[in-house]
């Protein structure tokens, strides 16, 4: 089951009229660039007019909003269109996936969003979505999320993820993902593969709200 989660994660099906934006998850300088041409593609494809990111300062491996906020405009992308999401809880000291899910989705319910696609690097894309959705079953259960993976970056390339503390290879980061699927899940952290799944079937046949 496992696997059709990535595979559904990785090759989402998100609709033709526009979603309400799009939320990048933190990346370390390293794989930020995955989600700067992916934003900058989506907003060009007119499917939503708004980016949304963590609006901290560099914290945990992520450069912060106002570095992030000034890459991207240098790609085009109209600072107008980049939204930043207070963290939950307000006053936190560190980032990991769970807080961005929760304090992007916490907006959304503030903001009336009804969809939302979320980004982040390829490798880390399957549990980033399956994080998303644990949020929006929490906090806004009739929130439609969809997955857009990031650019694809060269895999052997040596890199810093995860609060800036691991270092290897794209590929090699891929091993340790499905490990904290099953870690988190075991915390409470994560919903499980099969409630993902059920949330995506009922999803794609609109049935969210029933």
């Amino acid at each position: 089951m496992i696997e059709e989660l990535i595979i559904r994660a990785l090759c989402d099906t998100i609709p033709d009229e526009p979603v309400d934006g799009l939320f990048l998850f933190g990346q370390t300088e390293d794989n930020q660039q995955a989600a700067f041409e992916t934003a900058r593609s989506f907003l060009q494809s007119g499917r939503t007019g708004k980016v949304l990111c963590l609006g901290t300062k560099a914290m945990s491996g992520y450069p912060g909003f106002e570095v992030w906020k000034e890459e991207m405009t240098k790609l085009g992308i109209g600072a107008e269109q980049l939204i930043p999401v207070p963290p939950v809880p307000e006053d936190t000291a560190m980032l990991h996936t769970l807080i961005e899910a929760t304090s992007a989705v916490r907006y959304a319910r503030e903001q009336g969003y009804k969809s939302m696609v979320v980004t982040a690097a390829p490798f880390q894309q399957p549990r980033a979505f399956m994080t998303a959705i644990t949020a929006a079953l929490r906090e806004h259960p009739s929130l439609y999320i969809y997955s857009l993976p990031g650019k694809p970056m060269p895999w052997q390339e040596e890199v810093t993820h995860s609060q800036g503390k691991l270092e290897d290879t794209r590929a090699g980061l891929i091993a340790g993902e499905m490990e904290r699927i099953c870690c988190y899940h075991d915390r409470n952290d994560l919903i499980s593969v099969t409630e993902a799944l059920d949330y995506l079937n009922r999803r794609d046949k609109k049935k969210l709200d029933s």
